[in-house]
């Protein structure tokens, strides 16, 4: 299974996507820099955090309109993995490609720290290799993470098991504890916490790295069913 890691100006997570997957996971990854977007021979395409263009106009907007955006909608369209985290899931949410919007943390103030989180959806192509309700720490770092949407959105989240994982002490004011996102073909994953910071006993949780190993068991089986 190949990865690619799209980098835009700002990124700040880039290398450390690129550590869990090469590094850590032992598969093929490569940095794709957004101008040079070409996504035909990637299996799953993956945005990480930081701020593209300086979070100017708003978080994500300016990358959501790039033409690497435009080739990522076609892949999403087509069934391909797609995850972002924490800059990554604004431009999804701007990209139109998950519903709702993302707001300033609730006190204003930014936030880095270990948050603790439940597995809502343990059956989807990002999470199955957790257990129902299972609960995990992942790092947050982000002033914009009070994820909204009005309530007939929310309802259709719930009904159509998009809610990937929530907070167990809501740190920014998210709608309804939400910490992630999954589009209605659960293709496209958008969270705010960093699961690629958590793939090593070292940084303090290796929790993350099942996302990742729910992304490839999810590719194996697709594979052999297509064989």
């Amino acid at each position: 299974m190949k990865f690619a890691v799209i980098v835009f100006p700002g990124s700040n997570c880039d290398h450390d996507m690129y550590h869990a997957v090469k590094d850590v996971l032992k598969m093929e990854a490569d940095l794709v820099w957004f101008e040079d977007c070409h996504l035909e021979n990637y299996d799953a395409i993956l945005l990480p955090g930081g701020f593209s263009y300086g979070d100017y106009l708003r978080s994500g907007a300016i990358a959501a309109a790039s033409n690497c955006l435009q080739q990522i909608r076609t892949h999403a369209a087509e069934g391909k993995p797609i995850l972002g985290v924490c800059n990554g899931f604004q431009i999804l949410l701007e990209a139109g490609l998950l519903p709702g919007v993302m707001l300033p943390n609730q006190h204003l103030a930014f936030m880095c720290h270990q948050e603790k989180l439940s597995v809502a959806n343990h059956t989807s192509m990002f999470t199955n290799q957790y257990e129902k309700n299972e609960i995990v720490q992942f790092p947050i770092a982000h002033g914009e993470g009070n994820y909204f949407c009005d309530g007939v959105t929310l309802n259709q989240l719930k009904q159509n098991n998009q809610i990937a994982f929530t907070y167990q002490n809501n740190p920014n004011g998210s709608a309804a504890d939400i910490a992630g996102i999954l589009n209605k073909q659960g293709n496209v994953l958008g969270m705010m916490p960093h699961p690629e910071r958590a793939v090593e006993a070292l940084l303090g949780s290796d929790d993350g790295l099942k996302v990742f190993q729910s992304l490839i068991m999810n590719g194996r089986l697709s594979y052999v069913a297509n064989v």
